[in-house]
């Protein structure tokens, strides 16, 4: 029988999936820089958050792991990615079962072929009774759980998640994070967490790795090693959270 960790580093249909390497990365838009010399792993079927200050090259690093972005130096290996971006950019004239069947159509299934696969999760994401219903009919928390199914009937074995969760408010938020944790116990990926929220880092994440403000340079890392699912109100989380801050010189 399968450990946890085990489970998680071959993936949902034991397949082993691969992690994610950054070695000397530096990456710049005309005169200015975005990253510096970022080194950085991500172990398979493991969550790292990346936490740092506004525009430190968080949302560019994970355009380089996805091959969306070139690096002007260093080395950049990954599996296949897929990326969700900060919104949700569904298509306000598609279905909700539609949008999230989008990747499968793009990969060449037919609407019915795309449909069918994508309404099986449909209730374990909480969105049963809305397949019809158009984006401006969800609320912002349905409409990211429908951007996140989206991403993983992608089939990549690598998610990259840009401040999935940055445009709602506090109590979404909150809700939503503690649905991500136990979508991704359910669904193991290898995960590039983006985020510029330290305690979400702390909730979500088994490692977290601390950029400076730009151009963005590892200032540390963050091992995570606390049971799931975390309340943000064990002292533990707590601990974490200051340590991190204060590793950002924020706190």
């Amino acid at each position: 029988m399968q450990s946890g960790a085990e489970a998680a580093a071959t993936g949902p249909r034991g397949a082993e999936q691969p992690g994610v390497v950054l070695e000397g990365v530096s990456k710049a838009f005309g005169a200015v820089t975005a990253l510096r010399d970022v080194s950085l792993r991500v172990a398979p079927g493991e969550i790292v958050a990346v936490a740092g200050p506004s525009g430190c090259g968080k949302s560019t690093l994970l355009e380089l792991v996805c091959g969306l972005a070139a690096a002007d130096a260093g080395r950049v290996e990954a599996g296949p990615a897929a990326l969700m971006p900060q919104r949700d950019a569904l298509l306000p004239w598609l279905s909700a079962l539609d949008n999230a069947g989008l990747a499968l159509r793009v990969a060449g299934a037919s609407r019915a072929q795309a449909r069918a696969q994508a309404s099986e999760p449909f209730a374990a994401f909480g969105l049963a009774g809305f397949e019809r219903a158009r984006p401006a009919e969800l609320s912002g928390g349905m409409r990211q759980r429908v951007a996140f199914l989206r991403t993983l009937l992608a089939g990549r074995p690598v998610l990259c998640l840009d401040e999935p969760f940055g445009a709602l408010d506090a109590l979404t938020r909150t809700q939503l994070q503690r649905w991500l944790a136990g979508a991704l116990a359910r669904e193991p990926r290898t995960v590039l967490l983006v985020t510029h929220d330290v305690e979400e880092a702390v909730l979500l994440a088994d490692r977290i790795v601390l950029l400076s403000p730009r151009p963005g340079r590892v200032v540390g890392e963050l091992e995570i090693a606390l049971p799931r699912p975390r309340e943000r109100t064990d002292r533990r989380v707590v601990e974490l959270r200051e340590h991190a801050l204060q590793a950002l010189g924020v706190a």
